[in-house]
């Protein structure tokens, strides 16, 4: 699978600002839209693979991702080996019951009772790795903020997660087993780290609600009470 250069790469010299104009009404609706109604799915996929050309548009637009410096620290591994999947399963079922073991009463029920990934249901897993290499030992923006590296690789699994939105597809992030397991699996050198580790496909159905929520895990906290005017804990403008 290849991706094919976009207009205007490769110049010598940079092109010209482009008008900064605002999205249509239409178009900032369907940005919303995305963002609104994105969910993490974990049990809900189809066993349809994902077309080479709708996965190719999903990663691009994880490429597109800002990061710091231009480093684009990222990589994505394509993990499709049913075998590759168990094993993946095989990690996150030990750390699963770790996890389970530190709930008590109705909120251990309450987490047994939840799916918590689809490693082995989804057609394609996806794990997006940190390259803390890439850029060389300065790189530009980071000299004070080391772990901006592993930031701007989160804005890549933003982006590809609003993209599969918009394409359909779901996406669930598996995070209850210890990274460094993987290594050995995905042959990872000592200077990447796993960031992410995706299950993707289709899916017919989701959640009006995030799966947490609707099942009474957790809630979605009010946005008046996490902004804060000009230092922590002021919520009120000052004169």
């Amino acid at each position: 699978m290849r991706s094919t250069p976009r207009e205007g790469e490769g110049a010598s010299e940079p092109s010209g600002l482009s008008p900064a104009q605002p999205f249509s009404r239409a178009e900032r609706a369907a940005v919303y839209r995305a963002i609104e109604t994105r969910r993490d799915v974990r049990d809900e996929f189809l066993p349809e693979p994902v077309p080479d050309d709708v996965l190719l548009r999903i990663l691009q637009a994880a490429h597109c991702a800002p990061s710091v410096g231009l480093m684009q620290p990222w990589n994505f591994i394509l993990i499709r080996d049913p075998r590759q999947k168990a094993a993946a399963h095989d990690l996150f079922t030990r750390s699963n019951a770790e996890a389970e073991a530190l709930f008590e009463g109705d909120r251990a029920a309450l987490y047994r009772s939840l799916k918590l990934e689809g490693i082995r249901k989804a057609p394609l897993n996806i794990c997006v790795t940190c390259d803390r290499s890439r850029g060389g030992p300065v790189v530009l923006g980071r000299t004070h903020q080391r772990d901006t590296d592993l930031y701007s690789a989160v804005c890549a699994v933003q982006n590809l997660w609003l993209a599969a939105r918009a394409e359909g597809v779901g996406v669930g992030w598996v995070s209850i087993f210890d990274p460094d397991d993987l290594r050995p699996l995905l042959g990872l050198p000592s200077e990447v780290v796993v960031v992410a580790y995706l299950c993707v496909g289709y899916v017919d159905r989701l959640y009006p609600l995030p799966e947490l929520e609707a099942k009474n895990w957790a809630r979605r906290l009010s946005l008046d009470d996490l902004v804060f005017e000009g230092r922590w804990g002021r919520r009120d403008a000052v004169d």
